[in-house]
């Protein structure tokens, strides 16, 4: 067993190993470091906990065996979850660390070493850093639930707007603060346990409230903002505790998922709290309806993928831009042999990456690494936006809202002022899609039917290999 200032030393070195992990992750250069830094933190932080003075010996063999099937379970995944299903999966981890927060708060309330000797003001702060760990806890919890089965398509996507919401949510905080009070002055487990019960429903409807009335539209900043709830349920379990890693590395997580969500708000021209209170995307999109809106004026242009082809060989300047599309399709791996297929002839071929593309923070970053895309031709939005007046061709695989000159042509569209790639202004813009559908913000799309627009429509896959063999012929 480690003495308490060898597994001390343990936990400072695995703080540090978990900053360098987040400044890696920063950037796609440096991102397979920072992984790397992660999980010899983890495994660190592991060791010294398991090992350390505060677990008895005669509970190891019940750790370790706790250990192995979670490892087990966790490996299974790794190799079986595909790489399109990585924001449901990243959904279900934030739910097992709100489950994490529940049940340790509850164990630690209901244990009588946890609050022995001390004194009445400890013990009061003590109950308070249970009660908010439950609380943040049972709403990433069912959030997290919820945001799976929205991202897997179990659930529809299309934001689910009660009446009168608002003010059940109000009446559910303040039960909740009541609730707290009660629990506060409960004069024994049973009666504390009752009120931390109640708080417990109220918190975990909460959750499946938020997120169900959030829109498919604003997905990527529900993946961030659980992360960031997720961070803080691990926080205040560290308090509850008493640990300072857990403490430290909640905060860090808290910190920098509120800080993704926060960027992922401004790339959509939205701030938080209309995030949460939702009803911004209808979840999968509709045909235009002849209704009595204003319809894009306009005809539609259809291209083959071997007319595709010829635009692409005689291009100079290509920007592709993957969206949804390209992850359900699984056609990274294609994009990849026709962009190295494009380079090794001289065309300059770069990719145009929105902050909110796909369905969870850096989606394209990772689909695209996977097919070994070269991170040096993978460019932000403020990085390629200037060049597409000098771009000749423009490829948009599977995206829709992000590629929308309404965002700044019409000031009454619901995504006006949302900052969008702006493939309208190069030379030729194609846009590969299945249909004349919305995407998941439920808006009509001008760029379909402007001059210099092209759609080849059809399965993503499909359609970019027969593009690839005309390349070739």
């Amino acid at each position: 067993m480690m003495s308490a200032s060898f597994s001390t030393v343990s936990y400072i070195g695995a703080i540090i190993l978990f900053i360098l992990s987040l400044g890696g992750l920063s950037n796609p250069e440096s991102s397979r470091r920072g992984n790397f830094y992660g999980i010899i933190g983890m495994t660190l932080a592991v060791l010294a906990t398991v090992f350390g003075p505060r677990v008895s010996t005669a509970g190891l063999p019940w750790i370790m065996a706790a250990m192995v099937v979670g490892g087990s379970i966790g490996l299974i995944a790794a190799r079986k979850v595909k790489m399109t299903q990585m924001p449901e999966l990243v959904a279900l981890m934030h739910s097992l660390v709100g489950m994490a927060a529940c049940l340790v708060g509850f164990a630690n309330y209901i244990d009588p070493v946890a609050s022995a000797g001390l004194s009445s003001a400890e013990k009061t702060i003590h109950e308070i850093e249970v009660y908010i760990g439950i609380l943040i806890g049972a709403i990433t919890f069912s959030g997290s639930v919820i945001a799976f089965g929205k991202l897997s398509a179990m659930i529809g996507g299309k934001p689910m707007l009660l009446p009168g919401r608002h003010w059940m949510n109000l009446v559910g905080l303040l039960v909740v603060i009541y609730f707290g009070g009660v629990f506060l002055h409960a004069e024994s487990v049973s009666a504390g346990m009752m009120a931390l019960a109640v708080m417990t429903v109220i918190a975990l409807l909460f959750g499946i409230h938020m997120v169900m009335a959030i829109g498919g539209a604003d997905m990527p900043v529900v993946v961030s903002m659980l992360n960031s709830y997720s961070g803080w349920a691990a926080a205040a379990t560290g308090f509850m505790l008493n640990n300072d890693l857990l403490i430290v590395i909640g905060a860090l997580v808290g910190s920098s998922g509120a800080i993704l969500s926060y960027i992922m708000c401004r790339a959509m021209n939205r701030n938080f709290i209309r995030v949460i209170a939702g009803g911004f995307g209808t979840g999968g999109g509709k045909k235009s309806s002849a209704s009595g809106d204003v319809q894009p004026a306009g005809e539609v242009v259809p291209i083959s993928a071997v007319e595709t082809a010829e635009l692409l060989r005689e291009a100079k300047n290509v920007v592709i831009v993957p969206g949804y599309g390209m992850a359900v399709a699984q056609a990274q791996h294609t994009v990849y042999e026709i962009t190295r297929h494009l380079r090794e002839h001289g065309v300059n071929v770069r990719f145009g990456i929105h902050p909110v593309a796909g369905r969870m923070p850096g989606h394209m970053n990772v689909l695209l690494a996977e097919a070994k895309v070269p991170y040096d031709i993978v460019m932000e939005m403020e990085e390629i936006n200037e060049d597409f007046p000098d771009t000749d061709v423009t490829l948009v695989i599977g995206a829709n809202d992000i590629v929308n000159p309404a965002a700044q042509e019409n000031p009454d569209s619901p995504i006006a002022g949302m900052p969008v790639l702006e493939v309208w202004k190069s030379k030729t813009s194609i846009m590969m899609k299945r249909s004349m559908a919305t995407g998941y913000a439920g808006v009509d799309n001008p760029l379909f039917y402007k001059e210099n627009n092209r759609m080849l429509f059809g399965d993503a896959k499909k359609m970019l290999e027969e593009v690839f063999v005309a390349l070739k012929s």
